[in-house]
C-alpha cells in the first residue's frame, strides 16, 4: 500500500543507485564510453566488456541503469551513446584522469602506477581543489610560478 506513494521515477533512481553502488563506478563507466568512442568509433556494451574487463551481465546492468538515469543512449543496434549530461560527467572525468596521471608521470611516477593513482585522485577531489591545482600547474608550465611563487589567485 505504502508503495503507492513513490513514484516511477524515485523507484528508478532508487534501483541506479544500487547497481552503480558509487559515483566512482558511473564515472568510470561514461569516461571508458568516452575514450573508446573518440575517433567516432561506434561503442556496444562488449566493448566496455573487453575495455574494462568486467563481465557480460555486470556491463549490461551498468548500460541500463545509465540508460535509465539519462546519460546514454542505446539504439535498437545496441550501439551506445553518450547523452550531455553523460559527456559532460565523462569529460570532467577523463580531464582529471590526464592532468593527474601525466604530473605524477611528470613527477617521476611510472606510467602503470600513475595512471592508476589517478583514477583514485580524479574521483575523490574537489571541483574547487581540482580546479586550483589545475590552474597552478597551467601557470607552472608558462613560466608564471618561477615569477611569483606566492602567487594566490
Amino acid at each position: 500500500m505504502w508503495l503507492c506513494y513513490y513514484d516511477l521515477a524515485s523507484i528508478i533512481a532508487l534501483e541506479v543507485q544500487i547497481v552503480l553502488k558509487t559515483p566512482e563506478s558511473m564515472e568510470d563507466y561514461l569516461e571508458t564510453i568516452l575514450m573508446l568512442g573518440h575517433d567516432g568509433t561506434p561503442i556496444r556494451s562488449i566493448d566496455i566488456v573487453n575495455e574494462m574487463v568486467y563481465s557480460k551481465p555486470s556491463v549490461s546492468i551498468a548500460m541500463k541503469k545509465l540508460r535509465m538515469s539519462g546519460h546514454i543512449e542505446i539504439d535498437v543496434g545496441g550501439y551506445i551513446t553518450l547523452t550531455d549530461s553523460g559527456r559532460e560527467i565523462a569529460q570532467k572525468t577523463y580531464d582529471r584522469h590526464m592532468l593527474f596521471s601525466d604530473w605524477l608521470v611528470y613527477l617521476g611516477v611510472d606510467r602503470e602506477t600513475a595512471v592508476n593513482d589517478a583514477c583514485k585522485i580524479e574521483h575523490g577531489i574537489s571541483d574547487k581543489s581540482f580546479l586550483a591545482i589545475q590552474k597552478h600547474i597551467e601557470d607552472w608550465k608558462c613560466g608564471l610560478y618561477k615569477q611569483n611563487p606566492k602567487r594566490v589567485s
